[in-house]
């Protein structure tokens, strides 16, 4: 094993409305991605998201600092979107830990915490919103100790580095009455608490498929870190399906890596990198792209049971509406199936009677997206 240290890759955990999708923006102007103050959360681009005012969504960019690149995973901050904080863990080497210089760590990030300690990813916390009046930033880092230690932290995760910020206001420091008038001390917190990937680059090539996007052009685009070897444009590889058995041939017509809010096409990309391969046909969350001559899966990424089930059917009440192109049961299920393929915690079965479909999710969030 070496590892690599051009690249780090961190994910970003924190409860609902602690400001992390703020924080992620003041990054992206620290790294010149954009310019001046806007309105809207640059991650949260998804309609339910400017809804709701909450990240469901895994996203991936990228910014550099001191030449070095870094890749940060935004993910959801609510318990009913926990399968995709999950699995998205498995791409990233350390965690920043958001919370509220007031209300100090939550219930969800006790949950998202957990997973990523599980992971043995190194923990940078920061407390956010150091500007609140009600700020108790002393006794909110006695607690996430405290939730550390009742989460059976290593001694190494214990000892994580704490930052003190305003993502709103673009300041940060490492103690509460010096801030500075920008973010870098996190950024360089980054470079020098979380270690690079490390990653066996001269092993047959192995890629987790974490996520994916859809274009209509290109059909289905799969996302993940590569684990082992190298990936290269119009290369034939092997595809190892997590829920389909067995083994099917395919090529890799474009990779992009993610190069600031967007995404620039390579020609190889190495161990460590996270990728986005085009040219996958049918491929789902958790599937392994490999070598063609190695056809060797990653281990399978657990998620936790659903814990609420609805069932859907066609609307036919008196007050049903007017009538549409897409009221069939049919066209119920060829969307509720999509959903499933795309949320690894998302279950769909035959329901009682054939016109309806029984859907289980994480919670009342969770299937109300739907």
């Amino acid at each position: 094993m070496t590892r690599r240290d051009d690249i780090r890759n961190i994910a970003i955990i924190a409860h609902v409305d602690h400001g992390k999708t703020t924080l992620v923006d003041g990054f992206l102007e620290a790294g010149k991605l954009v310019e001046g103050e806007h309105e809207e959360a640059m991650l949260d681009s998804n309609p339910l998201e400017r809804e709701r005012g909450i990240t469901i969504l895994a996203k991936n960019i990228s910014i550099k600092h001191r030449g070095i690149k870094i890749n940060l995973i935004d993910t959801p901050g609510h318990a009913d979107f926990g399968g995709e904080v999950e699995r998205v863990l498995k791409m990233a080497d350390g965690v920043l830990l958001l919370v509220d210089a007031a209300e100090g760590p939550m219930p969800q990030t006790k949950f998202v915490l957990s997973k990523a300690l599980a992971l043995k990813l190194k923990p940078i916390v920061i407390v956010n919103k150091i500007d609140r009046p009600d700020a108790r930033p002393k006794d909110v880092v006695s607690l996430v100790y405290d939730l550390f230690i009742d989460l059976g932290a290593d001694d190494g995760q214990i000892a994580f580095p704490v930052l003190y910020a305003s993502g709103r206001n673009r300041i940060s420091g490492k103690t509460p009455d010096k801030l500075e008038k920008t973010l870098a001390p996190i950024l360089d917190t980054m470079l020098e608490a979380v270690p690079g990937p490390e990653v066996e680059p001269d092993k047959p090539l192995q890629v987790m498929v974490t996520n994916f996007q859809y274009d209509e052009f290109v059909g289905r685009i799969a996302i993940g870190r590569i684990v082992a070897g190298t990936v290269r444009r119009r290369m034939p590889v092997a595809v190892v399906g997590m829920r389909k058995q067995g083994v099917r041939q395919a090529q890799v017509k474009q990779l992009h890596v993610f190069e600031g809010l967007g995404r620039a096409e390579k020609e190889s990309a190495e161990a460590g990198d996270i990728v986005a391969i085009v040219g996958i046909e049918g491929v789902e969350i958790g599937d392994t792209i490999c070598d063609v001559d190695h056809p060797n899966p990653l281990p399978a990424i657990a998620i936790d049971e659903p814990t609420v089930s609805m069932i859907f059917l066609v609307n036919d009440s008196p007050f049903a509406g007017r009538e549409g192109e897409y009221v069939t049961s049919r066209q119920i299920a060829d969307r509720l199936e999509r959903a499933a393929e795309a949320d690894v915690a998302l279950r769909m079965e035959p329901g009682p009677s054939p016109e309806q479909f029984k859907v289980s999710g994480r919670g009342v969030l969770h299937l109300g997206i739907l």
